[in-house]
């Protein structure tokens, strides 16, 4: 019996988006559940575009865009530190966490996954932000991220000081936007099918079935 041909999947997300790892996580979980291989590609967005360098408070960021009150980010950091870790990832938020520009983040993506490596790439920076509250706007520690997957940290230093990559990841996230993407994460199942925020491992596992049910068909 032929394999069954692996479903695409093109997410678009920021590595600061906290439903953008839940959505993953639960993806992968929905995937092994029902035995379904997925190709993954990744794809630039940034939140927080015009966030100055250094950042803000993560509370403080949230409350002037959002409204969040603190009763509210204590409920939303206690949930999403719950759900993370049942799909076995830690969120290990602090009052002195910060929010980040992540362009530089997607830079270093880009070119990692050139290389093979996005994906290994984008699970690190989402670590390296959620789960280690590391500055992922820095330079230095995007290139540390880099030689913890086994590329080259020289080499990715040096693409982010040239800022070579810089046009063609924004020319990247321009392309999302003008597809009608205005949040994320927002995943498209066979270069057909756009659903976005994370939709639970039950309605994933639905997508998963019913896309291999058509290709049966």
């Amino acid at each position: 019996m032929q394999a069954a041909l692996p479903i695409r999947v093109d997410i678009v997300s920021d590595v600061v988006c906290p439903w953008c790892v839940i959505g993953y996580h639960q993806l992968a979980k929905a995937a092994r559940d029902t035995q379904t291989k997925l190709d993954i590609y990744w794809h630039p967005f940034e939140l927080n575009p015009q966030m100055a360098e250094g950042g803000e408070n993560l509370r403080e960021h949230l409350a002037a865009k959002y409204g969040t009150t603190l009763e509210g980010s204590i409920k939303a950091r206690a949930r999403l530190t719950e759900m993370g870790a049942a799909l076995g990832f830690t969120f290990n938020y602090a009052d002195d966490m910060r929010m980040y520009n992540t362009f530089r983040a997607h830079q270093l993506i880009n070119w990692a996954t050139e290389q093979g490596k996005g994906h290994e790439m984008k699970q690190a920076l989402f670590a390296a932000f959620f789960t280690h509250r590391e500055d992922v706007s820095d330079m230095q520690v995007l290139a540390d991220a880099a030689a913890g997957i086994g590329l080259n940290r020289a080499n990715a230093l040096a693409m982010l000081q040239s800022g070579e990559r810089a046009d063609g990841v924004r020319q990247k996230e321009e392309f999302w936007i003008r597809q009608g993407v205005q949040g994320v994460p927002a995943m498209v199942f066979d270069q057909r099918h756009l659903v976005t925020g994370a939709q639970g491992e039950e309605n994933y596992a639905r997508i998963l079935i019913h896309l291999q049910d058509n290709r049966a068909a």
